[in-house]
């Protein structure tokens, strides 16, 4: 299940787009973050396409469609918002289930004002963000979805939200409060104001990166500083040094849009690990140093999610190079630790061992080559909120791929106060902390956030019938008075 977002390459269990390390980190490998990455050829892209169809293409992977739609367009992806799940719906030229009957202009009508030919649409759909779509954008975008597959056949599930937000004519109040999602800044220059386009409008990275308001829509106070989706939290993107991105160079963006992983600092997993594996990696380079400089221009919101700088002198070293990398060597520790567990022990690394310690290894380090990910250094786990950490373990991760390891969730397995052990170990032992202090009560408060609805959305059926009496009760006024007035007249 997808949260707002539009938005899975890399599975880790830090979640991340975070803040950098600090210093006394020189010693961690920076040879990927300076390497030179070369473009990413886009699979679609043939030849025996126009230049415009082929510019569809690269349009398609920008705006992230496949997020949503799949890789063969068909949708169905379910969406988790306040309001319920909302399905994404068959965008391939079938004229019975797609788009097969949409002019050009209903295409840009649905991308940037949230009408379907015969709808109102759902922001599910990131229209807010879509609104600023360039014109050409638009038509080569069209272009290139005549000639993908028509798939005759609609998705198995159908959006069906209960009253009122069944009610799609309500969405012209919302968009008049919060479209455009965003504003254009002053002062850019040339090359930061291609990385503008991309991030808000193509990308639409507020969707996730930004907090919500009272509406639900956009806190533009807020841009970029992080949010909360579903179990998922988007970090910080600003350029701010203690909880954004402020200690990452412009590199260092590219690196990880491009690659998912940043030199054991930071993995991409959830909806992040997504938009690499289906957007950002195919990306042109001069596009990707456009976002990277665009980032570090935007003002830095500080916020009470901070890092904490790491200590390399207390990060672990391998045993040797076969106790890291060959999970075989390290089957003693580990039956050792799940016989343990299975005594009764609730030793935090017996825990780790023998719950995490098959995939991550004895020592944090993974197994590269199987793509099992280090989480030694990373940022996620080193942030003073432990949520992340926290909600990875309890409901796991899912794949960008089909050939991606999935980590799976340990909520029925492990107790809160077995989970707040296992990450207490985590921090302290592969994040560098000199101590953490997680409880279950932690554990608890962090399983349901995102479970309470805004109170907009808790109590909207309440609202609308209020709103509904008050209007009857309004027109009941009027038509009374226009009485009177002909009676006295």
């Amino acid at each position: 299940m997808k949260p707002l977002s539009m938005m899975l390459s890399m599975l880790v269990i830090g979640m991340t787009s975070n803040a950098a390390m600090a210093e006394g980190a020189s010693s961690v490998n920076t040879s990927l973050a300076n390497a030179s990455l070369p473009n990413t050829s886009l699979p679609n892209i043939s030849p025996a396409n126009s230049e415009l169809v082929n510019r569809g293409v690269y349009i398609a992977r920008a705006a992230d469609c496949m997020a949503c739609h799949g890789e063969d367009y068909t949708g169905g992806t379910p969406i988790e918002t306040p309001m319920g799940e909302i399905y994404s719906t068959n965008i391939t030229p079938s004229k019975r289930y797609g788009i097969g009957d949409y002019t050009e202009a209903d295409l840009k009508n649905a991308l940037q004002k949230g009408r379907a030919p015969n709808h109102m649409l759902y922001p599910a759909m990131p229209y807010p963000s879509y609104s600023g779509m360039k014109e050409e954008d638009i038509s080569a975008l069209f272009a290139y979805l005549q000639t993908v597959p028509a798939v005759d056949e609609a998705p198995k599930e159908k959006t069906d939200l209960p009253f009122p937000f069944n009610i799609r004519s309500l969405m012209l109040g919302w968009n008049l409060l919060n479209v455009p999602s965003t504003e254009k800044r002053d002062g850019l220059n040339e090359t930061q104001k291609r990385g503008e386009y991309i991030v808000n409008n193509l990308e639409h990275c507020g969707t996730c990166h930004t907090p919500r308001n009272s509406t639900m829509g956009f806190d533009k106070s807020m841009y970029l500083s992080g949010a909360q989706l579903g179990h998922w939290h988007a970090p910080n993107i600003t350029p701010d040094e203690s909880s954004g991105i402020g200690s990452w160079s412009e590199q260092d963006i590219v690196t990880y849009l491009r690659t998912g992983e940043l030199d054991q600092r930071a993995y991409a997993g959830g909806p992040m690990g997504e938009a690499v594996a289906h957007s950002t990696r195919y990306l042109k380079n001069e596009d990707l140093n456009a976002i990277a400089s665009y980032l570090k221009a935007v003002p830095a919101v500080q916020t009470d999610d901070k890092v904490s700088a790491v200590d390399v002198s207390r990060l672990p070293t391998p045993i040797n190079e076969s106790i890291t990398h060959d999970l075989l060597a390290q089957k003693e520790y580990l039956k050792q630790a799940k016989a343990a567990v299975g005594n009764g022990s609730n030793s935090p690394e017996s825990l780790y061992l023998a719950t995490c310690g098959s995939c991550h290894g004895v020592d944090g380090y993974g197994q590269p080559d199987a793509r099992y990910a280090p989480i030694v250094g990373l940022s996620s786990i080193r942030r003073e909120r432990p949520d992340a950490l926290v909600n990875m373990i309890l409901h796991g991760v899912e794949g960008a791929t089909n050939t991606s390891p999935i980590m799976p969730g340990f909520s029925d397995e492990l107790n809160s106060e077995q989970i707040a052990g296992i990450t207490n170990y985590v921090r302290v032992n592969f994040g560098g902390l000199t101590s953490s202090d997680v409880n279950a009560s932690d554990v608890d408060r962090i399983a349901n956030i995102g479970v309470d609805k805004p109170f907009l959305i808790k109590y909207a059926g309440l609202l609308a019938i209020i709103g509904i009496i008050v209007a009857i009760a309004i027109i009941v006024f009027i038509i009374r008075a226009i009485l009177r007035s002909r009676r006295r007249a």
